[in-house]
């Protein structure tokens, strides 16, 4: 041991803060030798460098799968298999009431979804009377068949509000009502976050969804309860990738211009 430090009065634990103080001050004044460009490189990442798509305006990503552009159902079968019985009028996909569900053909895991509904203008039944509530012309988009974004009309229609337009059904209200008027075309712009399960086939993250409805949001990063029920309490059942599943509600809905990205 140095005895200097000893003389002096400085115990082995003060060298070492003289040291570091000293290393310290070196380094302070190394940075502020540096420029300012070359403090900004610290900070820069330049891998992975993002692939590039194209993106036409008002049209569909070059990275996206298309499942409907209004000229056949090639993407698309039964929910139950075999082909899928609804019609395509005018370019859109319209359901055939009672002819079942129809889902995509190849399954998805995590995705962003574009698809444009239309409601019926009729709002009456056969005797005239007004239809309001879930039976306005009703329809569901559902994720991985399972967890479902409601599809209804709810312009000037009160109903429960976790089951209107833009609700996760029977589990989150949305935002707020952007409904349009029935016979005009709406927009649902969804970022669906699957589940994940482990070997057990344990629940290990629940999945998540944020949706805009005709370009605003209502649905934000909402964790979803478990699989869609019409009575009782959700809750999760381990499952894979799965299908994108469109709802035969009764009513002659019209879809058009559905694509997905996976994410």
């Amino acid at each position: 041991m140095n005895n200097t430090f000893l003389k002096r009065g400085l115990a082995p634990v003060s060298i070492g803060i003289i040291a570091a103080t000293l290393s310290y001050s070196a380094i302070t004044l190394a940075e502020k030798a540096k420029e300012p460009w070359q403090l900004a490189e610290e900070t820069e990442v330049w891998e992975p460098v993002p692939a590039v798509i194209s993106v036409p305006a008002n049209g569909i990503p070059s990275d996206a799968v298309v499942l409907f552009d209004g000229k056949n159902l090639n993407q698309w079968q039964g929910a139950e298999g075999g082909a899928a019985k609804w019609k395509i009028v005018d370019g859109a996909m319209v359901v055939v009431p009672k002819t079942g569900d129809i889902k995509t053909k190849e399954s998805f895991c995590d995705v962003q979804l574009h698809v444009e509904w239309k409601t019926p203008t009729l709002i009456t039944d056969d005797a005239g009377k007004l239809l309001d509530g879930q039976a306005r012309n009703n329809s569901g988009v559902f994720f991985q068949e399972r967890y479902e974004v409601q599809v209804l009309d709810s312009f000037n229609n009160k109903t429960y509000p976790n089951g209107q337009a833009g609700s996760v059904y029977k589990q989150s209200i949305p935002l707020v009502n952007a409904s349009r008027a029935p016979g005009e075309w709406q927009t649902y712009d969804i970022i669906f976050t699957a589940p994940k399960f482990d070997s057990a086939q344990k629940l290990t993250s629940p999945g998540y969804v944020t949706v805009l409805h005709n370009g605003v949001l209502v649905q934000n990063h909402f964790e979803i309860q478990g699989a869609t029920e019409w009575i009782g309490k959700p809750a999760y059942k381990a499952h894979s990738c799965a299908p994108i599943r469109l709802q035969d509600h009764g009513n002659a809905m019209n879809f058009r211009n559905i694509w997905v990205r996976k994410l």
